[in-house]
């Protein structure tokens, strides 16, 4: 069975996915529950073994087997492909979300960059392989993952799969090829992430009598202040990563207060540190909070919450080789294809920390991720799905 590439992304875009990203928040376009049964039928059209994780009511995990020559307890290899489920909300958006539009060449809609493109080129080869059972072909899993926006839940519950007594992962694998928008280019590191939420406190009363009361937003904006003197002034300083760059600081969201006749008693931000490889969280989480009493003095009482979102950087210094794999096959489907490191992070982190060598891998551009209209270039998607095939096709 060859799977039409154009009109799979199509199906999928047309099932919504949308991550809620930790908001309490209903709707009919919130989880990936359409997109795993989807792929559930798929993968029983495609006569392969299949298994579903439950990670949290209406998010599942979904991953196929397709079986290669030597069986992985033998001796044979085994090769995870990954792509999550999710797609951010469509809030803002100028194009209907989950109605596909083909133009020019390009593909619209929620998802088509990030990532249901790169997903299909992995089904496109899943496919491919499952038709043809090349000679030689390691044994392929196909993990179709949920939560990766706004957690990794879903790729870090992946991983406990292959030390689970009846999984369909008979051990861990061999080499991880990760789905994500890296414009044909192999990732072979980047970023990770801690986030955490900052409070200051004040007392309220009422704003024709300012004097009496404490204004949590004033206090609030020095610790704003003093955050932005850390981005500009001290992550320069920090130790680089030769691909990724530096350590970076960003304060995201800011809320307070109750009316704007009523002095305000709490404020809060949310706090973006990135992370270079290696970097641990804790730590770069604790070098901010003591910069913060630095500048500020103990008595400053800001309060911060533990970090609600950890998410591990990708370093490159076990996948040299699957890269130059990666690359190479890339190649041979005529991309250029170099190694690079990114910004941002993925699922490549959580599938790495359990020892597995993990690049990143997909048609696409960040810059089109996540934007107003959304969008893929059909020539990259078909060009992703040829180079995944002559990766997946020869053993390691």
């Amino acid at each position: 069975m060859t799977l039409d590439l154009t009109a799979t992304l199509s199906d999928l875009i047309a099932l919504p996915s949308v991550n809620p990203m930790g908001q309490n928040v209903t709707g009919p376009e919130y989880f990936e529950y359409r997109v795993t049964d989807y792929l559930e039928a798929l993968f029983r059209r495609l006569n392969v073994r299949f298994q579903r994780q439950t990670v949290e009511p209406k998010r599942d995990n979904i991953i196929a087997r397709l079986d290669g020559d030597v069986p992985p307890g033998e001796g044979g290899s085994l090769v995870l492909l990954e792509a999550h489920q999710d797609t951010v909300p469509v809030t803002g958006m100028t194009i209907e979300p989950w109605t596909p539009t083909v133009r020019e060449g390009r593909i619209y809609g929620r998802g088509s960059c990030d990532i249901k493109g790169g997903m299909t080129a992995m089904l496109g080869t899943f496919a491919r392989l499952a038709a043809e059972r090349p000679r030689g072909m390691p044994t392929i899993l196909m993990a179709c993952t949920v939560n990766e926006e706004h957690g990794y839940s879903g790729a870090t519950a992946l991983t406990k799969l292959w030390s689970q007594p009846g999984s369909i992962i008979p051990r861990q694998p061999d080499v991880a090829v990760v789905a994500e928008p890296t414009q044909l280019q192999v990732v072979v590191a980047h970023k990770g992430v801690v986030r955490w939420r900052c409070h200051t406190h004040g007392r309220a009363v009422h704003s024709s009598q300012p004097q009496l009361g404490v204004n949590a937003i004033y206090k609030m904006s020095r610790v704003l202040g003093a955050l932005e003197r850390y981005q500009s002034d001290v992550t320069p300083r920090l130790r680089r990563h030769a691909l990724c760059g530096q350590p970076t600081l960003s304060v995201g969201t800011i809320t307070g207060g109750l009316s704007v006749n009523t002095v305000p008693d709490h404020c809060t931000i949310e706090i973006d540190r990135r992370l270079i490889p290696d970097e641990r969280p804790d730590d770069a989480r604790r070098e901010v909070l003591d910069f913060l009493v630095a500048e500020l003095g103990e008595d400053a009482a800001i309060e911060h919450d533990r970090p609600f979102l950890i998410g591990l950087g990708l370093a490159d210094k076990l996948n040299a080789a699957l890269a130059d794999r990666m690359a190479t096959a890339a190649r041979t489907a005529g991309i250029a294809c170099e190694k690079v490191g990114v910004p941002y992070g993925t699922d490549a982190a959580a599938i790495a920390a359990t020892g597995v060598p993990s690049i990143v891998f997909g048609p696409g551009s960040i810059d089109q991720a996540h934007t107003a209209d959304e969008w893929l270039s059909l020539a990259e998607l078909t060009q992703a799905s040829e180079a995944l095939y002559h990766f997946a096709r020869l053993g390691l």
